[in-house]
């Protein structure tokens, strides 16, 4: 609580895409909200009797105001995480591309072919030396370099690539601050 009586709101953004327009919105969040999602963010299995009792509300509440936050959008969705090693998918590699200038026209075409390349686990356009920085997993150094060498360098607009491969995983979440 603040001096007035009011309960303390922490503001986030979100980000509100409508009729091809993207507008920033703010929502307030209050310390039940962040402790709901917060358990939600490392539990995300956590059954309603459960994050009622972390957010410490009724089952009813707890499920409405989880139901609110679906809505808003904070929460995008919910999926079980893999051990890529488990998995047979022993390199991670982080991918720095350069785009050709002058060539705007194939961006579209490159970001819907990285898109639907599964092996890529995320895609960021960045500002710096190079345009796109790429998150990618692969069996081995092989299978690495055949991505590499005869998907990703022949891509439309694509004149250089650089490859740092991932020697350890010191932290890994997805989880974000909400404090």
């Amino acid at each position: 609580m603040n001096p007035s009586g009011f309960p303390r709101f922490k503001k986030h953004n979100c980000i509100i895409e409508a009729y091809g327009e993207t507008k920033l919105q703010i929502i307030e969040l209050d310390r039940t909200d962040r402790r709901i999602l917060d358990h939600l963010q490392a539990h995300g299995r956590a059954s309603n009797l459960d994050l009622a009792e972390v957010a410490q509300l009724s089952p009813a509440q707890c499920l409405r105001r989880h139901r609110r936050l679906e809505e808003l959008g904070l929460i995008s969705g919910y999926a079980a995480r893999l051990n890529a090693r488990h998995i047979g998918l022993g390199v991670i590699a982080f991918i720095h591309v350069t785009m050709a200038r002058g060539h705007v026209d194939e961006l579209p075409k490159f970001q819907d072919l990285i898109a639907d390349m599964r092996q890529i686990l995320e895609c960021y356009s960045v500002t710096g030396d190079f345009d796109y920085v790429l998150k990618v997993v692969a069996r081995d150094l092989e299978a690495l370099s055949q991505f590499l060498m005869h998907t990703l360098m022949h891509m439309p607009g694509v004149s250089a690539v650089r490859s740092s491969v991932c020697l350890n995983e010191i932290k890994c979440t997805g989880a974000l601050p909400l404090e």
